[in-house]
């Protein structure tokens, strides 16, 4: 792979505000700009050569040169320029792919052009689906039902072969076009002439290639095919553009011509996100090419309407040309944040503003591919630590706070109340719905805005919620995770996910868990001999004996006894497991056998027998715990599990997985790429300053996008909604009550302050999972009398509670009314 960077200009000030890999001294000696990037871009990716041109590029120019290239992408290039270069692609054998990209301002377009027929082998990059049947039908058109009403999420018109059919075996191999009926059927044609359907059997999806034809700039301009992003229908992508018609004016175009020579980093990296997923496709024919025209409307991307722009020579006079403390992570999405907001001048040394990013990670080798701000000499170094000195590098006048800490229930003595009373806006990119939940709780309690992104491989979506105007995250739910039966990872694999599920717990019992007890055991117990008196002399039965003992017994002294253990750890797993299993299909007798003094006997034959052998010494009674890591590939952790996985999915007859797809389900590796972190990081920052800004709920979007169809969809966030309790009382996730307590505050006091608040008295009071008042349960009434500090106890950290109420419903039979959360602190003194 080779990579040549082309540019003509020299570094000035202005690129400061728009360029982050162009220093101030590269300004100061009159460096050009593509000398400027050279070594940042190339320690970016070692497998990727980098060259530099800064040879003159105009309408006079001989492109023969470009016949060396599988892609031309242009920037900053006059549209006549563009032509002649698109032209002279699509004259070559095979077509040179061609893409053109600018930012103007407030505004933004990319364009591509791969040629007459563009063949795509995989045009979305989803997975390859395979579906269980429960039943298919002897019926014309046949249908089929997906196993316990699991959605098959395939689409009318796909193909799909089938494989372990019994009864109706002649459809086994054999390809069928689809026709959905329902979320868990689909029809496959004729089936009436076939054996009856018996048991069993998977459908697997079959990627068709398609073809894609495009047409050149010059005929583009005058009928553009543009992509379109539906506004009332997110989920149909029923055509292939985006004809944006502006309703122009002179007070647009005015303003528009004002802005049009600055750039907004955050639309840039937007744009530069999009753009290099495109330079993809046309590489590797993998995902669906934008067809043709990407624009982006200008009420998505917020316009700032400043005073006449006036240039001050600073590296932020591309900002001005188009229009606090904040809180961030520094993942990949947090690296391009912090790239985002050195760019924009946010929280400048001088000013109030500050930046705070918090992340306990150390930099691993697999950040490397899509966290631009770490290298490999970074690797084993904080991330946030690491992160910081490099957005210092990017721009020196920010002021930024690296800390260490997860943000967690555990830290909240770090992360008080006080702490999120500071921030201006709390920006996360979290992996996880739990961490999710919890910082959204957190923000929502402090009436702090939050902006919540992530990314899945090429999806991305951002999500803004703002203080009395939003929703927040926790008001809709994700669906939980999918977890894998014990009983099925036991005795009933069925695709290979199950393996490679069964061979990682098998990695985390053989060299995690296990070691774990040994070494507790023997921290209790200071001795073998010890041991065996306790159990001899006095028969006790010691917990978990048996296994540690075992294990002494056959800890391997020399590299041939680990052979030997491998080999008889082979007889187990992938012998005998077999004929046991077999056998227990046939025959799903349980027998519950009591060996727990055959255990003991054993147990005591084996430490009788490692003490004679003089394997008891102190160094034997220790063990190192090996924990799972993913990302060294010396350490052998993937090479197991992937040996162990395909072994036993061998004796199931499953296709096995190489080393990177069981590296990716093992190691629970969330897909990400550069690209859509680079769009989505963009995005959020364009809502972060409408935050700052001041503006109202109309103008934040949400932002759904998958770069492989590709599809981008903006919608408004979801309205705060209030809740009536009764004629003028109502109230929303941001409403809180706060109550005063002080010593002889009893619960009986906390009842009537609420009954006071609302003219309702409460059918329910909870603290946590803890019910502290039901008025229905008996004996109430001597519970009213304790004091809440006695029911909840203050301490040093804890100066307050929080508490939910509930009303009684309207109309009998109805369920009860939430109430809003209310706050109660523990004295006088908070007022």
């Amino acid at each position: 792979m080779a990579l040549t960077v082309h540019d003509t200009k020299k570094c000035e000030t202005w690129d400061l505000g728009t360029n982050f890999f162009i220093r101030e001294e590269d300004i100061l000696t009159q460096r050009s700009r593509v000398e400027a990037v050279y070594s940042h871009i190339a320690e970016l990716n070692p497998y990727v050569q980098v060259n530099i041109s800064a040879a003159s590029l105009d309408e006079n120019t001989d492109l023969s040169f470009l016949k060396q290239f599988q892609c031309v992408i242009l920037t900053d290039t006059r549209i006549s320029l563009q032509k002649k270069i698109n032209d002279f692609c699509r004259l070559q054998q095979p077509p040179i792919k061609f893409i053109s990209s600018d930012v103007y301002g407030i505004c933004a377009r990319i364009f591509c052009d791969f040629g007459d027929q563009f063949e795509v082998s995989d045009p979305n990059g989803e997975e390859v689906k395979e579906i269980f049947v429960q039943s298919i039908t002897k019926a014309n058109p046949g249908i089929v039902t997906c196993l316990e009403n699991r959605t098959h999420g395939l689409q009318s018109g796909q193909t799909v072969t089938f494989k372990e059919i019994n009864g109706m075996s002649e459809l086994n191999g054999n390809t069928h076009q689809i026709e959905v009926l329902s979320p868990y059927s689909f029809s496959i044609g004729d089936t009436s002439d076939l054996e009856d359907y018996t048991h069993g059997g998977i459908v697997c999806q079959i990627k068709t290639p398609k073809t894609v034809c495009f047409e050149s700039l010059e005929k583009q301009l005058s009928n553009p095919s543009c992509l379109i992003a539906d506004f009332s229908k997110p989920e149909v992508r029923s055509q292939n553009c985006m004809n944006v018609t502006l309703l122009v004016n002179e007070e647009l175009v005015r303003w528009l011509s004002r802005s049009a020579r600055g750039s907004l980093p955050p639309l840039a990296a937007a744009v530069g996100g999009i753009a290099s997923q495109e330079v993809l496709k046309a590489l590797t024919g993998k995902f669906s090419p934008l067809q043709q025209w990407l624009r982006l409307k200008l009420d998505i991307i917020i316009i700032f309407f400043f005073n006449i722009f006036v240039c001050r020579g600073d590296r932020y006079d591309a900002l001005r040309a188009c229009v606090g403390r904040s809180c961030v992570g520094c993942g990949a999405i947090g690296c391009e944040m912090l790239k985002n907001f050195a760019l924009l001048g946010v929280s400048l040394s001088g000013k109030s503003g500050e930046i705070i990013i918090t992340d306990p990670d150390l930099i691993e080798k697999s950040n490397l591919n899509r966290q631009f701000l770490f290298r490999p000499h970074h690797i084993q170094k904080p991330k946030s630590t690491t992160a910081a000195a490099a957005t210092l590098e990017i721009n020196p006048q920010v002021k930024i706070s690296a800390r260490l800490n997860k943000v967690c229930p555990a830290t909240e003595n770090i992360y008080s109340d006080e702490f999120y009373s500071k921030l201006d806006v709390v920006v996360t990119a979290l992996d996880n719905v739990e961490a999710r939940r919890y910082i959204d709780s957190r923000s929502v309690s402090n009436q702090r805005p939050l902006l919540d992104s992530g990314t899945m491989g090429t999806k991305g979506h951002t999500e803004v919620i703002v203080p009395n105007l939003t929703e927040s995250y926790n008001s809709h739910r994700d669906p939980p995770e999918e977890e894998i039966p014990f009983c099925t990872l036991k005795s009933f694999p069925a695709v290979i996910e199950h393996t490679i599920q069964w061979a990682r717990d098998k990695f985390e019992s053989l060299f995690t868990h296990k070691p774990s007890i040994y070494n507790k055991f023997w921290q209790t117990h200071s001795s073998a001999e010890q041991v065996l008196q306790v159990k001899m002399k006095s028969r006790e039965s010691l917990e978990g004996s048996f296994q540690v003992i075992k294990l002494l017994s056959r800890r391997p002294a020399q590299w041939e006894d680990c052979v030997l253990l491998a080999r008889f750890k082979f007889e187990k797993y992938f012998k005998r497991k077999k004929i046991e299993t077999d056998e227990n299909a046939k025959k799903p007798d349980h027998i519950k056998l009591n060996v727990s003094s055959e255990e003991e006997r054993e147990a005591i034959n084996l430490l009788e027998r490692a003490i004679s052998n003089n394997i008891v010494s102190k160094e034997h009674l220790q063990t190192t715990p090996i924990l799972f890591e993913k990302d060294d590939d010396s350490n052998g952790h993937i090479d197991f599990i992937t040996a162990a996985s395909n072994l036993r999915a061998r004796m199931y007859s499953i296709e096995s997985a190489d080393r990177f797809r069981t590296k990716r389900i093992a190691g629970k590796i969330i897909p990400a790429i550069a690209t859509a972190t680079a769009a989505v990081s963009g995005l959020v920052a364009v809502e972060l300053l409408k935050i700052v800004a001041g503006y109202g709920f109309d103008s934040f979007r949400n932002c759904f996008f998958n770069l492989a169809l590709p599809i981008i969809v903006f919608t408004k966030p979801a309205e705060v909604r209030r809740t009536q309790i009764r004629e003028g009382i109502s109230f929303s996730i941001w409403d809180r009550w706060t109550i005063h307590g002080k010593e002889d505050f009893t619960l009986s006091d906390f009842i009537n302050a609420v009954q006071e608040k609302y003219g309702i008295e409460p059918t329910m009071v909870v603290y946590g999972v803890k019910m502290l008042y039901v008025p229905v349960m008996p004996g109430h009434n001597k519970r009213l009398k304790l004091a809440m500090q006695k029911l909840i106890k203050p301490s040093s950290e804890k100066k307050y509670v929080d508490l939910t109420v509930s009303f009684p419903p309207e109309s009998d039979g109805d369920e009860d009314l939430p109430g809003p959360p209310v706050r109660y602190h523990f004295s006088q003194e908070d007022n």
